[in-house]
């Protein structure tokens, strides 16, 4: 005797997943530059630089011995700028986070996080090894900062001077 082959269960109807909900268009990718500088505090002085005349940004403003990272981490990037401008010789395990600024400096421009770092310790007295950059070096008091000097440098101060980690400019 033959029996006939159970049915099997129904094919169940499928549908395409269907699409999110539409929602606020995508904004466009924008990687943010990422800046390292470096604060250094001798004695209730800040070291700060004078920015060369031919420099693209900020001509002839004070401003921190800084640079930006070139595939290498933000400690390295510190650690290496210092030596390549001012001949100072800081160890990584003298480095702390100081203060962070998230800034535009203008619409349309491409944001810049900027990380400012704090040596402890280090060795050698800053010496002018980039002409092309900047004019000199010198010690300035907190409370006497010069003119004109970045105006995310002279946040910073503030916000070490105030215990903030963070700071925020630019932005609409």
């Amino acid at each position: 005797m033959t029996t006939e082959p159970e049915p099997g269960p129904e094919p169940r109807a499928t549908t395409a997943p269907t699409a999110p909900a539409a929602g606020p268009p995508a904004r466009p990718s924008v990687l943010n530059v990422v800046g390292v500088h470096l604060y250094l505090e001798r004695d209730g002085r800040i070291l700060l630089g004078l920015r060369h005349p031919d420099s693209p940004f900020a001509p002839l403003h004070h401003h921190f011995l800084a640079g930006h990272c070139e595939q290498e981490s933000a400690v390295a990037c510190l650690i290496r700028e210092a030596r390549e401008e001012a001949g100072l010789e800081i160890a990584a395990a003298d480095v702390e986070l100081a203060h962070v600024v998230h800034v535009v400096d203008s619409p349309g421009t491409r944001p810049r996080i900027q990380l400012v770092f704090r040596a402890r310790r280090w060795r050698g007295e800053p010496r002018l090894l980039e002409p092309d950059k900047c004019l000199g070096w010198d010690w300035w008091p907190q409370d006497a900062l010069p003119e004109p000097m970045v105006g995310y440098a002279r946040a910073t101060v503030a916000g070490i001077r105030a215990g903030r980690l963070y700071t925020e400019l630019g932005w609409a």
